[in-house]
């Protein structure tokens, strides 16, 4: 079994990317810190991107919603004056229609997540990283936000000066999702945004001693390559919660926790410093997954550096 620990667009290409070599041995552990109640709907966003990405609907250029989506909804709400600064497109819409309907009938999102994955024929778990409600505050200079409203009606502009969960005192990770690290053969941290993906997965109660107690190879793959983050404010962020620049902070952060750390290309020259000072072994690759083909062949670069290592069998 492999886990995968993902945020959006980037861990929905590497599950995407690893689906195609090991199939229904994956599972994905998604965050859900980023949900957010949009015009009354329960949406998730980075689970869906992976939900889409692992079916082949997904938008790849793009990076998120569904490929040859329209946006009549959206762009109608706007004619009748409301925001509609969150661009849902009408099958995606569909899509959080019948997520917030099966929740409001007793659902846990663990439950139907699952139900989705199974009706867009997904053969891999995909499991949100609790069913609670977890909610992301972003302190900015111009004040405190929701992260939605930080990330994409204000583009990620304003500086941040502190990152808030709010989580209920009884969270507790989604069924399958301790278990799932416990027996996996490897753990994989997809190159999702340390502070904004990653770190609210560690932080649900139990996954990262999980992780730690886990006999697993531990890898993970940059979101940076040449000190910028491909997509979002990782690498700003990264700075200004006191990590280094670049794929060394990448290290910084998951020091302890990984033995090895892929990075891009570009980045070749630190390879011995991250060596050196953390202790991590390093593989230096193409990282750059602009096709589903090029995340297949990342995912096999990855699987092939985790058998290195000594965690997994091919």
């Amino acid at each position: 079994m492999i886990a995968l620990l993902s945020g959006g667009v980037g861990g929905s290409r590497l599950a995407a990317g690893l689906y195609d070599l090991v199939g229904e041995r994956l599972v994905v552990i998604v965050n859900t810190a980023d949900d957010e109640v949009i015009y009354g709907l329960y949406v998730s966003p980075d689970v869906d991107t992976v939900l889409y990405a692992l079916s082949g609907i997904g938008d790849w250029e793009r990076g998120w919603g569904i490929r040859g989506d329209t946006f009549r909804c959206n762009e109608t709400i706007g004619r009748l004056g409301f925001e509609n600064w969150f661009k849902i497109g009408d099958m995606d819409l569909a899509v959080n229609l019948l997520r917030t309907k099966m929740l409001r009938e007793g659902m846990s999102l663990s439950e139907v997540t699952g139900e989705l994955a199974r009706r867009m024929g997904i053969r891999c778990r995909v499991i949100p990283m609790t069913d609670f409600w977890v909610e992301t505050r972003v302190v900015t200079k111009e004040g405190t936000m929701s992260f939605q409203e930080y990330f994409v009606k204000r583009g990620t502009a304003p500086e941040v000066l502190e990152v808030r969960r709010v989580r209920s005192p009884d969270e507790a990770p989604a069924p399958g999702v301790v278990e799932s690290l416990t027996s996996a053969q490897a753990i994989f941290f997809a190159p999702s945004n340390p502070i904004l993906s990653v770190r609210p997965i560690l932080e649900t109660k139990g996954v990262e001693e999980a992780i730690r107690r886990s006999g697993a190879v531990k890898v993970a793959v940059s979101p940076i390559v040449g000190g910028r983050a491909m997509r979002g404010p990782a690498d700003r962020l990264m700075v200004a919660f006191g990590y280094e620049p670049g794929v060394v902070g990448v290290a910084q952060f998951y020091e302890g926790l990984i033995d090895g750390l892929v990075i891009d290309r570009a980045d070749e020259e630190l390879a011995g410093t991250i060596r050196s000072r953390f202790g991590i072994e390093v593989l230096v690759t193409d990282t750059l997954m602009t096709s589903r083909e090029a995340a297949r062949w990342l995912a096999g670069e990855v699987l092939n550096f985790a058998v290195r290592l000594g965690g997994t069998r091919g």
